[in-house]
């Protein structure tokens, strides 16, 4: 029982309430619908095109648009340079190597079926298709040459010719079988024999014989590629740094066998050197640094220093500048004892 100052609560809406509630929802389902329809209507008449606005428009809506993504750069696997020396007139669609020519995978024979050539070599580290011998370098200095005998005078020259057509010419009065006397001083002519390739005492004769080819063994690569022909090679694809890291190449190595050379290494220890280097667009180098070796420190700093010595470069041209993007790239170098 309630009593006389209770007052009832009721949570029913009153049709006052009631009526409010339907014209809010009216009123919002009609504003959207007029969105809408003026959107797409003025999407078909071409309304919302930029330059059917006014100026001040078109300067206020460009200035609240995002600025563009940044373009993605696609980063390559790094390549190791290769020392070709069978070239091809076409690049292979896949390699990781490079140099200043392209080449193609091919061995001298197919044994089993692979993505890699066959490589009959001796050696996993230095990627190579051919043995290219070292010069050999000797502690003991060469033996000076032997004095040649005095050259005969313009006055003893022609006295033996004098003599030589007197004494054909008794020959031919005597007859075919008469034999004519030697005349004197005249030794006998040795047997002609084919000329035989002497072995390089120094080091432009061993340049000269390898047809300026890096020396090194060759890899020890199991495969097999149906391209046959009579030395092996790897896929090569020929690059802009082509050519100039196949001059740095040169120049570094002919320094390196320089150094051994002057210092008379004998080479009788095996192993390898890897050093880093940054190579700066005018072509000098810096942060020279040994990153790995096993042959010593003697032979460590003969490495650094061929670097060092080799130095400076010549300038990037400004089309590889572009393609670099930085004023530096960085080198590793990796020098084998064997």
């Amino acid at each position: 029982m309630a009593s006389a100052g209770d007052t009832a609560v009721s949570i029913r809406y009153t049709r006052v309430e009631t009526r409010r509630v339907t014209w809010a929802l009216a009123l919002s389902l009609a504003v959207h619908l007029l969105a809408w329809g003026t959107y797409e209507l003025g999407k078909r008449l071409d309304w919302w095109e930029l330059p059917r606005w006014p100026h001040w428009v078109q300067q206020l809506v460009k200035k609240v648009e995002p600025p563009p993504p940044p373009p993605q750069t696609v980063t390559e696997p790094a390549l190791t340079f290769l020392d070709v020396s069978q070239e091809s007139p076409t690049a292979p669609e896949k390699a990781k190597y490079y140099s200043n020519k392209n080449s193609r995978a091919a061995n001298q024979k197919l044994e089993q079926e692979s993505n890699q050539p066959d490589i009959q070599g001796k050696q996993k580290d230095m990627p190579k298709t051919e043995d290219v011998l070292r010069p050999v370098f000797s502690k003991n200095p060469p033996a000076p040459a032997t004095p040649s005998p005095a050259e005969p005078t313009t006055q003893e020259a022609a006295k033996e010719a004098a003599e030589a057509k007197k004494a054909t010419t008794a020959s031919k009065q005597a007859g075919d079988l008469t034999m004519g006397k030697p005349t004197p001083n005249q030794k006998p002519q040795p047997e002609t024999t084919p000329a035989t390739k002497p072995r390089p005492r120094t080091l432009k004769q061993a340049r000269a014989q390898q047809a300026k080819q890096t020396p090194g063994q060759a890899m020890m690569l199991p495969g097999g590629v149906h391209k046959i022909a009579l030395s092996s090679s790897l896929d090569a694809k020929a690059t802009p740094f082509g050519a100039y890291d196949a001059a740095l190449v040169d120049a570094v190595t002919s320094h390196w066998w320089d150094s051994l050379e002057k210092q008379q290494f004998a080479l009788d220890r095996t192993g390898r050197v890897t050093v880093h280097f940054r190579l700066n667009a005018d072509g000098t180098v810096t942060e020279v640094l040994i990153t790995d070796s096993n042959v010593g420190e003697m032979l460590g700093l003969v490495c650094t220093g061929a670097i060092e010595d080799a130095a400076p470069f010549g300038p990037w041209p400004s089309d590889l500048r572009k393609l670099v993007g930085e004023n530096f790239r960085d080198i590793t170098f990796t020098f084998y004892y064997y």
